[in-house]
């Protein structure tokens, strides 16, 4: 693992790690709206399934995603939590049949959330500890592809500077999701979350 301000991260080898940050680089003395779209879409917004996801999501998202296709966008931030992952309000609740999970809930200043074909969400959803056999909430990740029902996407935020890069705000409202979609395993959200996060971190200081 590469230690990162003192976190460890997933692991990847430090010569991407390096070479990514130097791309990255020159990317923002090219143009900053360029990087912060680039950095939102590879950095965070598809990070999570290059980290966590399995093998079947890998080969069913990565090439398009990977080849500029798609373009993915990272969606936590909420108007009461900023990155806080663990005060997130948004939710998403498991069908009685166990197919899909039901998502409801709202994302604020979303980077690539105007044009993305890919978001990563966070939501709570209702777990039960195995040992304990009590109920709690746990954030989890889920990949949702674009355009879906029950998905909208506010106007572009008007900012002093970056304006060529979309940011908006996105409302989920019953929103289905495959249970397939669940990136990391339920419950495992916050660790998705942080270290999705430790990575753009990299990308964000370059």
């Amino acid at each position: 693992d590469v230690a990162v301000t003192g976190v460890q991260t997933c692991a990847l080898p430090i010569f991407q790690q390096m070479a990514y940050s130097r791309i990255f680089q020159e990317l923002a003395g090219i143009d900053g709206a360029l990087a912060v779209t680039l950095g939102a879409h590879q950095s965070i917004g598809y990070k999570a399934v290059l980290l966590f996801g399995s093998d079947e999501q890998k080969r069913r998202w990565l090439p398009k995603l990977a080849s500029g296709e798609w373009v993915a966008c990272y969606c936590l931030t909420e108007p009461g939590s900023g990155s806080d992952a663990a005060s997130i309000k948004t939710k998403a609740t498991l069908s009685t049949d166990g197919k899909y999970y039901t998502l409801t809930g709202n994302k604020l200043w979303i980077t690539n959330g105007g044009i993305a074909n890919f978001m990563t969400v966070f939501a709570k959803v209702d777990t039960i500890d195995r040992k304990t056999g009590e109920k709690a909430e746990k954030v989890t990740c889920f990949g949702l592809e674009m355009p879906s029902d029950g998905v909208s996407v506010g106007p572009p935020e008007h900012k002093l500077g970056i304006r060529a890069s979309w940011t908006n705000a996105i409302h989920f409202d019953n929103v289905r999701i495959p249970v397939e979609n669940v990136i990391g395993g339920a419950g495992q959200g916050f660790k998705v979350a942080m270290g999705v996060l430790n990575h753009g971190r990299m990308g964000l200081g370059a």
